[in-house]
């Protein structure tokens, strides 16, 4: 169905997508320093308590960026548990490739902000080699249906992702358990970490 004008119908659920990004961009905005490290710490600890996370030979798992709740003590701590982590390479069609990451030593700076391995690319399927798969999202359903900035990025590496693994968004207590509106192409994730611990969300 076409409007008058020619152009496909808006879908209702990318305008209350947009409308939920932005406050939720807005909220996490106003989070002051000090509960932002709050934050990083107590996901990080309850993360590396988890029973999937402790059997992990590999982790895929990524930089966090702006307000997002930071990965760099957990990151730190994988390695330091001799895991192998992989994080993300940003490709120029907004998928996702992969390489080592051996600490932060080893990243530059890259597109949006982002910071990446120097390494070289593994494959954009080296994330179903993975038997933890960590990535960033805006908010959460108790369904586990993750809202993430749009660009579709994680949609595609999670229909990489063999079922059964464990894969698990970082955020704030409040953005958990969320409606979250949903198109034909988002994936869902199997858990979400938050200072309060981590909820395993139904699938």
């Amino acid at each position: 169905m076409v409007s008058s004008h020619g152009t496909p119908p808006a879908d209702p659920a990318q305008g209350a997508k947009t409308a939920l990004r932005d406050q939720l961009l807005t909220d996490r905005n106003r989070r002051s320093l000090l509960e932002r490290a709050a934050v990083a710490d107590a996901v990080a600890q309850h993360l590396l308590s988890a029973p999937e996370v402790r059997r992990a030979a590999t982790v895929a798992a990524y930089v966090s960026v702006g307000a997002e709740p930071g990965t760099g003590p957990l990151l730190h701590a994988l390695v330091a548990a001799g895991k192998r982590v992989v994080l993300p390479l940003l490709r120029p069609d907004d998928d996702l490739d992969w390489a080592l990451y051996r600490g932060d030593h080893d990243l530059r700076a890259a597109r949006r902000g982002l910071h990446e391995p120097t390494g070289p690319p593994l494959g954009l399927d080296a994330v179903a080699t993975a038997d933890v798969v960590l990535v960033p999202g805006l908010a959460v359903s108790l369904s586990g249906e993750r809202l993430g900035r749009g660009g579709g990025s994680y949609d595609r590496t999670l229909g990489r992702v063999p079922l059964g693994t464990f894969t698990c968004v970082l955020l704030h207590d409040d953005e958990v358990g969320l409606d979250v509106p949903t198109e034909s192409h988002d994936r869902r994730v199997t858990a979400a970490a938050s200072p309060a611990g981590i909820t395993r969300l139904r699938r």
